[in-house]
């Protein structure tokens, strides 16, 4: 098919390609009503081979709110591959019902064989602890629209820095940008991996490491949080060491910027108090909604919908 792009990765975009997204998505936002019937007769395909729910809810809240309608499945017993049918085989059958899918996998490169097969657009919507790339869409147009640009800030990263996706994903997209300097938080156990410190090396992009958040809170232009994940220790005891290790509450927001904003991907568990929910400075939610409008201007770019 001519011009069939999908999104596997958030580097799959240019620079460029990325700031006419996000201006996309800042006109969906002035104007959601504007692009309530731009996908009339379209439909969105949700395969989800395990569960999610912000994730799958807002591909299909994007896709209802520009006229279209959605299908799909919310996890593999539900589906075909419960039969044992394999993804190549799934998406050529759903290539002949959908104009697009968004595909979450338990298996990295799943959605890279979807796309493969596939004669319509194939969006990465997860893929195990690989690749999460419209969380990091999400994540920098969150930043750009706080923050007016996306270059010359301070960013920290904070929790788990070793098995986050999420932190990785966009490490590597903000090293595009000039001028950011970052700096991971994290206990020994859970520091970012070295493939991206060498990385930022390799670039000569400034980063520090640290363990207390403290120290370095007053540098900040963003925060973004990270919560421990139980399910990546080998056992309990370390876990429970380490879950309330960072606890952002008001004594350390106090040491903060006037304007620093919170980031978080969500879920949370108990690393941002619930006291700095109505503090201005908390963009975590905001970021959901960030997310829904850049997964509609995402719909319409792949589906070349102008």
């Amino acid at each position: 098919m001519e011009n069939l792009r999908h999104l596997m990765n958030p580097l799959d975009f240019s620079v460029e390609e990325l700031e006419d997204l996000f201006d996309l998505a800042g006109e969906i936002e002035r104007d959601m009503e504007g692009f309530s019937h731009k996908c009339d007769g379209k439909i969105l395909a949700t395969c989800f081979y395990e569960p999610s729910t912000r994730t799958r809810l807002s591909f299909e809240t994007a896709m209802l709110r520009l006229g279209g309608k959605c299908l799909g499945f919310a996890d593999a017993t539900s589906s075909s591959a419960a039969k044992g049918e394999s993804v190549a085989d799934t998406i050529r059958v759903i290539s002949c019902f959908a104009d697009i899918c968004a595909m979450r996998h338990p298996k990295e490169g799943a959605p890279m064989v979807a796309a493969s097969r596939a004669t319509i657009p194939v969006i990465n919507a997860g893929d195990g602890g690989h690749q999460h790339p419209t969380q990091t869409l999400t994540d920098l147009l969150t930043i750009r629209s706080l923050y007016g640009k996306l270059s010359n800030f301070t960013i920290g990263l904070c929790g788990d820095l070793k098995f986050g996706r999420t932190v990785h994903s966009l490490i590597n997209a903000l090293s595009r940008y000039e001028g950011i300097r970052f700096i991971f938080i994290s206990p020994k156990e859970l520091r970012v991996p070295d493939y991206i410190t060498e990385m930022l090396r390799q670039k000569n992009i400034p980063y520090e490491e640290v363990i207390k958040l403290e120290e370095i809170m007053p540098q900040l232009d963003f925060l973004y949080m990270t919560r421990v994940q139980k399910e990546r220790f080998f056992n309990e005891e370390d876990y429970i060491r380490l879950r309330n290790f960072y606890i952002l509450d008001k004594e350390k927001m106090a040491l903060a910027k006037e304007k620093m904003f919170i980031l978080h991907p969500l879920p949370r568990v108990n690393e941002i108090s619930v006291e700095l929910d109505d503090d201005p400075r908390a963009a975590y939610f905001r970021q959901v909604q960030y997310g829904l409008y850049v997964r509609m201007a995402l719909i319409l770019t792949l589906l070349h919908i102008q």
